[in-house]
């Protein structure tokens, strides 16, 4: 990948039975630069994530990097795009120091997580018995320090205490200068504070909103 490593929509659209969920999605995610999609439950945000990222298929989906065609089916072995999903991923029977060397077998790698803050009060702990924060930002940093160029994150506030929401907030500002992110979340503050630009997606479109009056013109907020 190049410097500017930019990710390319066109047009993604997907209908499930008789109802479009999207219509005419398009948008452009570039190396260096956060953005967040807003939309009520139901408007397609995860659904427009599982299509980027390749696990769902879309109706039409024009993907592009750098300018290339990327076919939906080769986004995950070519490891173009990294995703955080809603559900945890993490098997709740194994400790935080035995699940780390799963996702990374090169020891500096590994040493990245281990000695990101907070890290190692809850490697001795399963990850069951993880709170909220611990657990959300532990798959935070286990997808983030994979080498996509690309990252899209499902909702990775919600429902957090606030010294984790700051340790993500925090992470994430770093994280920017090596990737391009794309983020949904219901706290939408949090995600006005760190993105760069911001799209609602109401009725399959994606419409740019800046700000919070943005969002209440749209109809996002009341």
């Amino acid at each position: 990948m190049d410097m500017k490593s930019t990710l390319e929509i066109y047009e993604a659209r997907k209908s499930f039975k008789n109802k479009k969920i999207l219509e005419t999605v398009s948008c452009t995610l570039t190396k260096g630069e956060i953005v967040g999609v807003f939309g009520s439950n139901g408007s397609g945000k995860s659904t427009l994530l599982k299509i980027l990222f390749g696990t769902l298929k879309a109706d039409f989906l024009d993907l592009r990097i750098n300018g290339l065609s990327v076919s939906q089916k080769n986004v995950i072995p070519n490891q173009h795009i990294g995703y955080l999903p809603q559900d945890s991923f993490l098997p709740k029977h194994l400790k935080v120091r035995d699940i780390i060397p799963m996702f990374y077998e090169d020891g500096d790698a590994q040493d990245l997580i281990f000695r990101a803050p907070f890290v190692e009060k809850i490697a001795a702990r399963k990850a069951g018995l993880l709170s909220m924060g611990e657990r959300r930002y532990l798959e935070l940093l286990l997808v983030a320090h994979l080498p996509h160029p690309f990252l899209l994150l499902d909702e990775p506030f919600s429902m957090i205490e606030p010294l984790y929401k700051e340790a993500i907030t925090q992470f994430l500002l770093s994280l920017k200068a090596k990737k391009g992110i794309l983020l949904t979340d219901h706290y939408y503050q949090d995600v006005l504070d760190i993105a760069d630009r911001n799209f609602v997606l109401s009725n399959g479109v994606l419409s740019p909103a800046q700000t919070r009056e943005d969002l209440k013109n749209k109809g996002y907020l009341r």
